[in-house]
């Protein structure tokens, strides 16, 4: 019982720890481009040594929309095109909100009043995942948690940032459009001062990531900066978007959506000691 006891008590320990990381989290998501090519981009290179850059980490699927569902849901439900879906399933709005927590989403050219259209200009639905589910859609309330992007660098510098937030690029900034090239000069001119901003908070965790590959190992880029992220810091685990969503579940005491989630391994192995 003594050596039970004694185990029990080292887990609490460790997981109050690890739970201390970080308490919000910016998803930033870039579009259709190979790990060794977005690794190249100047920007994206430079991050990795501030950051912690994982080596092995798959999308889940092709194409664009069962990945961005999979990242806030724990799977893809079975998705296999972009057309528009209506999922009646929880994520994690749901999780955050059970337990008082909040989010909201930064889309660019996204014209509002929860526009459920496949497209307006730059803007494409399939990129912004929490519109795909019908507790958000039918819920005005919810739906106002979904803004144009500009609001982002308002909160920031307000210091207004939510529990868990996405900043969707459009087209042609995330490179869809344009290429990785312009996503990544984009990405320099936009968030080089957010990211080494004197302000930057000690507790936010950024993740920098991508919808998928262009090959069938659909191998992407992705960096976690910021919240005790040990600099230069680089994992080789096989990580996805389900050991990502487990990680925030986990950080921010959100429970589980008992999807692929549930069982996905925690990232432990590139914060500082």
């Amino acid at each position: 019982m003594k050596n039970i006891f004694l185990t029990l008590t080292f887990l609490s320990l460790s997981q109050s720890i690890y739970a201390a990381n970080f308490n919000k989290v910016l998803v930033i998501v870039f579009e259709n481009t190979e790990y060794s090519k977005a690794i190249q981009q100047p920007f994206f290179s430079s991050l990795v040594k501030e950051g912690a850059l994982f080596t092995n980490f798959k999308a889940a699927i092709h194409p664009s929309l069962g990945n961005y569902i999979a990242m806030i849901a724990g799977t893809t439900f079975n998705i296999v095109n972009d057309k528009p879906i209506d999922l009646n399933e929880r994520h994690i709005g749901d999780l955050l909100e059970d337990v008082k927590k909040d989010w909201k989403v930064y889309a660019e050219d996204y014209p509002g009043n929860c526009f459920l259209g496949k497209t307006s200009g730059d803007y494409a639905r399939k990129h912004v995942p929490f519109m795909s589910f019908v507790n958000v859609q039918k819920n005005p309330a919810r739906c106002a948690k979904i803004v144009e992007a500009k609001e982002f660098f308002t909160d920031f510098s307000s210091s207004k940032l939510k529990d868990f937030s996405m900043y969707i690029p459009n087209l042609k900034n995330d490179g869809h459009d344009t290429g990785i090239a312009i996503g990544d000069k984009w990405f320099k001119k936009n968030f080089d001062s957010i990211l080494h901003s004197p302000n930057f908070p000690k507790d936010l965790l950024v993740v920098v990531t991508f919808d998928e590959g262009t090959t069938p190992t659909n191998q992407i880029y992705t960096l976690l900066f910021g919240a005790n992220i040990k600099p230069g810091a680089q994992s080789a685990r096989a990580n996805n978007f389900y050991t990502l969503l487990r990680t925030y579940e986990d950080g921010l005491g959100l429970g589980s959506l008992n999807k692929n989630d549930v069982n996905a391994q925690i990232i432990d192995d590139v914060w500082k000691k």
